[in-house]
């Protein structure tokens, strides 16, 4: 098991993942083994060349849902599993808040909370502003409900 990335969150099941925003610099330290990254083409313009690792994007408008659900339901599932299989992640959009930390929320499903109270956890151990709108919050319960968690 590598070493976690600087600034990982530890959800409830103990496994780690980074979430940020990429309009700061990256924290130092080791680099994820893999990521998840969340944001339209222009977000992704802007920041593709510094992205050195093994990574993928989620078409997802700020303030809003990702445009194909099922997608980044996968993804989202399998971020979680590359991390409980000991490999440093992390998860990011522009600042960090409503997609990041509705991801987050996400995770925290998959380790058994229900979507209310994965919110809460999120707000208290990621981000207090964490899952920014109403459909974000839903979209945390929508998630549960089509990934078994």
């Amino acid at each position: 098991m590598r070493k976690p990335l600087t600034g990982a969150t530890r959800l409830p099941d103990g496994v780690q993942i980074r979430g940020r925003g990429l309009r700061r610099p990256a924290p130092g330290g080791p680099v994820p083994d893999f990521a998840v990254y969340l944001g339209s083409a222009r977000l992704r313009r802007r920041h593709q060349a510094a992205l050195l690792w093994p990574h993928e994007w989620i078409r997802w408008p700020d303030f809003l849902l990702p445009l194909d659900r099922h997608a980044a339901a996968r993804s989202i599932t399998h971020l979680h599993d590359r991390a409980r299989s000991g490999e440093a992640v992390e998860v990011a959009c522009d600042g960090g808040v409503g997609r990041t930390g509705t991801v987050m929320a996400c995770l925290a499903t998959l380790t058994g909370l229900s979507p209310h109270d994965a919110v809460t956890w999120t707000r208290e151990h990621y981000h207090h502003r964490a899952i920014e709108t109403p459909w974000q919050r839903r979209w945390v319960a929508w998630f549960a409900a089509h990934t078994g968690s």
